[in-house]
């Protein structure tokens, strides 16, 4: 199976706007995706790196469940280191959606290429610990993402989901 079959089996979905698998699991399995700045029919897609590992993303959602998203807003406003990675992560991620349009404004006329992570209107704001978390682990050096991921204890499961959805992955070094 290529990359993007594998992704779809872990999402139960096809993906949207889909580029490549920038992160593997320990199994080799895709763990964080890129995705175009725009989707197939030309839609504005801001969600730039997407966890896809179906464990990862359950270990989140647990911590968005649990107050995370409002908890990690008010620790980036109030520590300064904090807050400087998120607005250095900001900066990155419309330098790198501006690089994926390769020139195109897209529909909305470039606004959504002024996007923070996640498709955040107001960085300072965090909108989806999983847009974070993917932006840490796709991008080393992203403070608050990998505090957020050092929530996650073990942040790899012992075993690869792929194998619970019946697919064999090639053994792999995580990227």
């Amino acid at each position: 199976m290529d990359d993007r079959e594998l992704v779809e089996r872990q999402l139960g979905r096809r993906p949207r706007a889909f580029r490549r698998v920038v992160v593997r699991c320990p199994f080799g399995a895709p763990a964080v995706t890129e995705q175009s700045a725009y989707d197939e029919s030309g839609d504005p897609f801001p969600t730039t790196y997407y966890v896809t590992c179906p464990q990862l993303v359950a270990a989140i959602s647990r911590l968005e469940a649990a107050g995370g998203v409002e908890r990690w807003s008010e620790t980036a406003r109030s520590e300064p280191a904090l807050a400087a990675s998120l607005a250095r992560a900001t900066d990155e991620q419309r330098g790198v959606r501006a690089e994926l349009a390769a020139g195109d404004p897209g529909p909305d006329g470039g606004a959504s290429l002024e996007l923070g992570i996640g498709g955040s209107h107001n960085p300072e704001q965090l909108k989806c610990l999983h847009a974070h978390a993917a932006f840490a682990l796709a991008r080393s050096g992203y403070e608050l993402g990998e505090r957020i991921l050092a929530e996650i204890d073990p942040l790899w499961p012992r075993t690869c989901c792929m194998n619970a959805r019946g697919v064999a992955v090639s053994s792999g070094a995580p990227t």
